[in-house]
């Protein structure tokens, strides 16, 4: 039996706490981790680990962007304790009554919403996911093994052991909850092949951890996917909002999935929009990479853009800009660039928004409004445990619904077939 099996093996034998456990006792177990993570030895004791993150990161010649996907600091640890709370106030989804019907020969059935099982979720940098990950598993009534990247170890470690105390305080074992302390490739791939004591696994991260979990896990996946999102400014078009938007989407917090990467722009409107633009993204040092006609109108100050830079999610202040004949020319780039996480159109035109949302096959479809509003807590989920990007059973922000499944009780008084 190898390491992760292990896990998995006191993962199966907790799970069944916690599937059973009432709303009131999961909700009592996640107001007991936030009240421990406002704690002030804890926020001390989770700030000295995550600066010895940092700090190997600074060594490590990590950009500044992704350090920020490692940086704790008391207000966002905080947040974390807010999600928690915000959570209990959700409705227990385990147990609803999604359909049901009797029969022509009586028989009752029922479908009911039961929880996945073990969830295995493998991760990448922000420590904060280890809350969110966990404590989403607990309110859906599911056991969860976490294998987080070693940047983040040590916050995580931290981060961990408060949440599995608080799950042992609250009179459950403390198994619900679990960390791969090994941060080695070989337990990821583990992970990927745990079938038996594995029931679902979650990769949440960039493009190449994700690739390489859905061609080689062995495990039934739900593909989280990375974010390389659009924007397009269509001729008729409020500048102003489209500034706004476009700043937002890009400089608000580069490094995560829901950020913009490139700027599309109608030929028409590209001569006044994109000079503001860059007035507003040179306060944050943005670098622009462009087409021909986008450095025609900005200038030098552009580097030219290829194919690979309009494939890229950058997780930085880097954008991407193409100027383009008409919506039907940002459709098809999109079409062809985009991951299929989020887009946005500023228009001012209905049937250009209408043409827009109706043919951008991505999960998240935005008019006027920023792609950075892709997100569970955003769209009155709670937290969140990854944006899926794939069509079967879930798409989009994943809440507590999107870790359930189904069963079919069925009650007859001596049907036979």
């Amino acid at each position: 039996m190898n390491y992760i099996e292990e896990l998995g093996t006191r993962a199966k034998a907790a799970k069944t706490e916690i599937a059973k456990a009432s709303a009131l006792e999961k909700n009592h177990i996640l107001e007991t981790i936030a009240k421990m993570l406002r704690a002030d030895e804890n926020i001390d004791k989770i700030l000295f680990e995550n600066q010895k993150d940092i700090d190997n990161a600074a060594a490590n010649g990590i950009k500044e962007a992704m350090v920020d996907r490692l940086r704790l600091t008391k207000e966002r640890i905080f947040d974390m304790a807010d999600a928690c709370i915000l959570l209990t106030n959700l409705k227990d989804v385990v147990g609803e009554v999604v359909e049901g019907n009797v029969m022509p020969n009586g028989m009752k059935i029922t479908k009911l919403r039961v929880p996945m099982g073990v969830i295995g979720i493998i991760y990448e940098s922000r420590p904060n996911v280890t809350v969110d990950a966990a404590t989403l598993c607990i309110k859906s009534g599911n056991a969860v093994i976490l294998r987080g990247g070693k940047e983040a170890f040590n916050s995580n470690k931290a981060l961990m052991d408060i949440m599995r105390e608080a799950v042992k305080d609250c009179g459950f074992s403390s198994d619900i909850v679990q960390l791969v302390e090994d941060t080695s490739r070989e337990t990821s791939v583990m992970m990927m092949k745990a079938n038996g004591y594995i029931d679902v696994l979650i990769p949440r991260g960039g493009a190449g951890l994700i690739k390489a979990v859905v061609e080689n896990a062995t495990v039934p996946v739900i593909e989280t996917g990375s974010g390389n999102c659009h924007i397009y400014i269509d001729d008729i078009a409020d500048i102003n909002m489209a500034v706004n938007i476009t700043d937002n989407g890009k400089t608000q917090r580069p490094s995560v999935c829901n950020a913009l990467e490139t700027c599309l722009v109608h030929k028409d409107i590209a001569e006044k929009f994109l000079p503001k633009l860059k007035i507003q993204l040179d306060k944050h040092n943005v670098e622009l990479r462009g087409c021909g006609e986008t450095i025609r109108i900005l200038g030098d100050c552009v580097k030219p853009a290829d194919d690979e830079d309009y494939a890229t999610e950058y997780n930085d202040y880097i954008m991407s800009i193409k100027v383009v004949s008409s919506i039907d020319e940002a459709i098809a780039h999109i079409a062809k660039y985009s991951t299929g996480h989020s887009e946005c159109i500023i228009t001012e035109r209905l049937k250009s928004a209408e043409k827009f949302q109706k043919e951008v096959d991505s999960a998240c479809v935005y008019v006027n409004c920023s792609t950075r509003f892709t997100d569970g807590g955003e769209f009155g989920l709670g937290a969140e445990i990854g944006i899926s990007t794939q069509r079967l059973h879930a798409r989009g922000p994943m809440g507590l619904k999107e870790l359930t499944t189904f069963k079919y009780l069925i009650n007859g008084s001596g049907q036979v077939r």
